[in-house]
């Protein structure tokens, strides 16, 4: 239903229409007719968007386009007769499947674990009498009742209400409360109708009665979660880079098969289903098998420690995927801020008090030239403090778990006057039982004032008010300067409006003060009317609040510059309050455009594409509005990351390429829509998680040029004996060659999966949409460099080995005792120039002793396995036999453990020599 639709039906301020509408009454509806009702509309719960079967789930890690192609690859090997080939590379495929499985599911749970969404009970009035029932039975035309703290469980419309204030931030991201009435005015933004309440939304402060109109998915809850739910997820770029990969190295694979088939069959002589063997031999080597597991390994390894810096990874490309995110759409309440209303300056006409300490913790102090003060101190600030401890209806409970949040009873920024008055030594239970509270003249939205009525003496009462600060300046007549009370005049009245708009204009909010004593005799307590009471007042000063920074979101926003990530605020706030917080934190210059929803309405596609390149804030938004910023920057070419905690938040955390939720304060249907929770609601997380993902795609490099290394080393044998038509006996056979991919190198190459991000890998703009997996420079340093190196050094063990049985002079051995330790030699120095290999990968342009040679225990536990395995095939009788091995002479060990060491210094030369100058700098 329309807001237009709601406000003709629901919001007007004839309460029998509504009833009439709804056919229900003040007394509410029968058990009965809620029976009928609950049937015809069904549970009021928002339901999930409908999950993917387990089967299914479980089904789709093995069947990506790598994954069939080993599927196939596996299959012709059994074909061809090589059935332990064919069962290796499928166990590869079974193992990365279910290993990708379980993870993703240990990631549901817990996120599952996290959600707890509407209240579990409501108090109705059903047959004209109080009862509880679960709220997931509430239907329209149910008459319930709401107090402070209580989450409100269907849209709306107040029938009664004293002092209400509802906290609506999980809608519109606006961190003040609204105040509600029973009277209609339709406010500024969106939900901002006064005396309509939504779903999902909580009651800081006061009472109602409300007569629900929408439950369950026809709420604005449930349209927004619908609306998540429609928008698809999107494709992850690793996903489709990886698709584009296979493609790629599948064209490489097939191609270089075909040009060995027929090479072997035309020019070597070979008969068809030898040449076969060989081809396949061939295809295989060039199809990376550890590719998925290692893919599959960093992300994993990328998720864990993600955990451990509270950010919870639903899917395991989402990892790789923040790595490449170029702007992050961030809200701003809860997420850049703590979402707890502080005060930071107290003022009164002769002075201005520093308050220290964020939050509802009482850990900080009231300062005047750093100097700490007691309320007692100064007669101004004493009855500053006086009233905003006493004209309160907010208490805060101190959490008991050591760190965790206190719980507000209240509002948050009348909690934040009660941490404020403690912060100054001020015991509000002592002071009240001197000062018993008489009566209270409750805060409307017309007036925007409070007022408490006390016992000042035996002679007379003190009215205490408190509000906003262009209403409550106007009832006042005198002001109080030093403790002495004289007429204000119109400069005390210029001056404290001028202050009061400086204090706007950095953003904070300002709550006036003031009181008057009156005689017990003159007044009757019961009969004073509001005018009586708050007229001809006494000025005392104002306090200032905001919702804080996190104190750790300076230094996440430096870094996300660092690493060249452009931060969007896109918060339902004010346009003041949004820019001065942006500045504060360092998020955008002075200079940058605030846009309002309703400008955003009125702009073009154009319009808003241009305006998304420069500085730029968004206050004020709906949440389409949100989603089609989102949407906008995609078709800008960039990576998005959006942010945030309400359902508002939710159709852009879906529609972005990486949705990042605050597990905490989160709605359920935001955590629904996430690829990512953070469990401790801080923005600080995302940039270690964006360092996470950074690094699984560097890894992921790293162990192509890795792979790509030995391929070209398999490859050169085969090419010496096809260009020789033979007459250079085959070097390397074709299980030694699976040997290679399947044994010696699949352990290291994981190894490289678990390596730590480079020290510079956040100082480094994100990659390009248009930058691939596989680039020149990993070809040229994989066969130029690396690749060639392997070649050489392992042909040149082979023909060696011939040169100490007599060759040139007697001819290449094709068989035999001489044959089989060629061979083993070139499996050998293959072998171990990869050990060297996978050292120099580990870093770009660091010195590996830099970072560390021993850091990274998994690289070593797969080199101990590559020698041990390489040993026992070259001495184990029947696997000798099998991969055409043999012993080895103990001056063939010393030259094998000493390949290694130069490869290393040489690659650490080039390193120095092409980098060590950036990184001086």
């Amino acid at each position: 239903m329309d807001e237009k639709k709601i406000r003709e039906l629901y919001a007007g301020d004839d309460i029998t229409k509504v009833f009439t509408n709804l056919h229900s009454s003040a007394n509410g509806l029968s058990s009965e007719e809620a029976a009928k009702r609950l049937k015809k509309y069904g549970p009021n719960a928002i339901k999930k968007s409908e999950e993917k079967s387990q089967w299914k789930t479980f089904f789709k890690n093995f069947i990506s386009t790598m994954a069939i192609l080993l599927w196939i690859s596996g299959a012709i090997a059994m074909m061809s007769g090589t059935l332990e080939l064919g069962i290796a590379i499928w166990m590869v495929n079974i193992i990365n499947g279910l290993f990708s499985f379980w993870q993703e599911r240990a990631a549901k749970r817990a996120t599952d674990a996290l959600n707890n969404m509407l209240p579990t009970y409501v108090l109705v009035i059903r047959d004209g009498k109080k009862m509880q029932v679960d709220s997931k039975d509430l239907v329209p035309g149910d008459v319930f009742l709401l107090q402070a703290g209580n989450s409100i469980p269907a849209d709306s419309r107040l029938i009664s209400a004293s002092s209400m204030q509802v906290d609506q931030s999980a809608l519109t991201g606006e961190s003040v409360p609204e105040s509600k009435t029973t009277k209609y005015d339709p406010g500024e933004g969106s939900y901002a109708e006064s005396n309509l309440i939504y779903s999902g939304t909580t009651v800081g402060a006061g009472t109602g009665r409300a007569i629900a109109f929408a439950t369950g998915m026809k709420t604005e809850f449930g349209r927004i979660a619908n609306l998540t739910q429609k928008q698809g997820k999107t494709e992850s770029p690793l996903t489709r880079e990886l698709d584009r990969l296979t493609k790629q190295l599948s064209i490489i694979a097939v191609s270089t098969g075909v040009v060995f088939l027929v090479c072997a069959i035309f020019f070597v002589k070979y008969p068809f289903a030898k040449a076969f063997i060989l081809a396949l031999g061939m295809i295989v080597a060039f199809i990376p098998e550890g590719l998925l597991p290692t893919v599959t390994l960093s992300l994993a390894i990328g998720v864990r420690r993600m955990a451990k810096k509270h950010a919870l990874v639903r899917e395991l490309n989402s990892v790789e995927t923040l790595g490449e995110t170029t702007v992050i759409c961030s809200d701003k309440t809860g997420t850049l801020t703590q979402n707890q209303m502080t005060i930071h300056y107290i003022w009164t006409p002769k002075h201005e008090y520093h308050v220290t300490g964020n939050g509802y913790v009482n850990n900080g102090q009231i300062e005047l030239n750093n100097k700490q003060l007691w309320y007692e101190e100064n007669p101004d600030l004493h009855k500053l403090v006086q009233i905003s401890a006493l004209n309160n209806d907010t208490t805060v409970q101190p959490s008991k778990v050591k760190g965790g949040k206190p719980k507000i009873l209240g509002t948050p920024t009348e909690a934040s006057l009660i941490i404020m008055a403690e912060k100054a030594g001020f015991e509000k239970q002592k002071v009240l039982v001197k000062y018993p509270r008489l009566r209270e003249l409750p805060f409307d939205s017309d007036r925007k004032r409070m007022t408490t009525i006390h016992r000042w003496n035996d002679t007379q009462y003190i009215i205490l008010t408190k509000g906003a600060f262009s209403d409550t300046i106007k009832q006042c007549d005198q002001i109080q300067v030093d403790g002495k009370i004289r007429k204000m005049t119109k400069e005390d009245s210029d001056r404290a409006k001028q202050v009061n708009a400086d204090y706007a204009a950095k953003g904070l909010r300002s709550i006036a003060m003031a009181y008057k004593v009156v005689e017990r005799k003159d007044t009757d307590v019961s009969k004073l009317t509001i005018d009586q009471a708050e007229s001809h007042l006494i000025f005392v000063g104002l306090t200032t609040m905001s919702d804080p920074p996190r104190p750790e979101i300076y230094n996440a926003v430096r870094r996300c510059h660092e690493a060249k990530i452009k931060i969007i605020m896109v918060t339902g706030d004010s346009k003041l309050t949004a820019k001065s917080v942006a500045v504060q934190i360092g998020l955008t210059s002075k200079k940058a455009r605030v846009i309002s929803g309703n400008e955003l309405n009125n702009m073009s596609d154009a319009e808003l594409r241009q305006a998304l390149k420069g500085e730029v804030i968004f206050a004020r938004v709906a949440p389409e509005q949100k989603y089609k910023v989102v949407k906008t920057l995609q078709e800008n070419g960039e990576v998005v990351a959006s942010t945030g905690d309400g359902v508002n938040d939710a159709p852009a955390l879906k529609r972005a390429d990486i949705g990042i939720a605050m597990g905490m304060t989160g709605t359920d249907v935001a955590k629904d829509a996430a690829n990512i929770v953070l469990t401790d609601d801080n923005f600080a997380s995302i940039v270690a998680a964006i360092e996470e993902g950074r690094a699984v795609y560097s890894n992921i490099r790293k162990f192509l040029t890795y792979i790509l290394t030995s391929n070209v080393a398999e490859a050169f044998p085969s090419i010496l004996f096809l260009f020789s038509s033979g007459l250079i006996p085959l070097p390397l056979t074709v299980m030694q060659i699976l040997t290679v991919d399947l044994g010696t190198d699949m352990l290291p190459a994981l190894g490289l999966g678990a390596e730590a991000a480079d020290p510079d890998v956040m100082k480094q703009a994100p990659r390009k949409r248009s930058e691939h997996l596989l680039t020149k420079s990993i070809i040229s340093k994989a066969f130029l460099w690396y690749g060639l190196l392997s070649s050489i050094i392992s042909i040149g063990a082979y023909f060696f080995v011939n040169y100490q049985n007599g060759w040139p002079s007697v001819p290449l051995a094709a068989s035999g005792r001489v044959y089989m330790r060629a061979t083993t030699m070139v499996l050998g120095a293959i072998g171990f120039t990869q050990v060297a290999n996978v050292i120099n990968c580990r870093t770009n342009k660091v010195s590996v002793f830099k970072k560390g040679l021993f850091s990274n225990k998994n690289i070593w536990y797969g080199i101990i396995f590559q020698i041990l395995l390489f040993l026992v095939l070259t001495v184990t009788p029947g696997l000798q036999e099998l991969f055409n091995t043999t012993n080895l002479m103990a001056s063939d060990w010393i030259f094998l453990f000493c390949l290694p060491i130069p490869l290393v210094l040489l690659d650490e030369a080039r390193k120095w020599l092409f980098y060590h100058k950036a990184y001086k700098k």
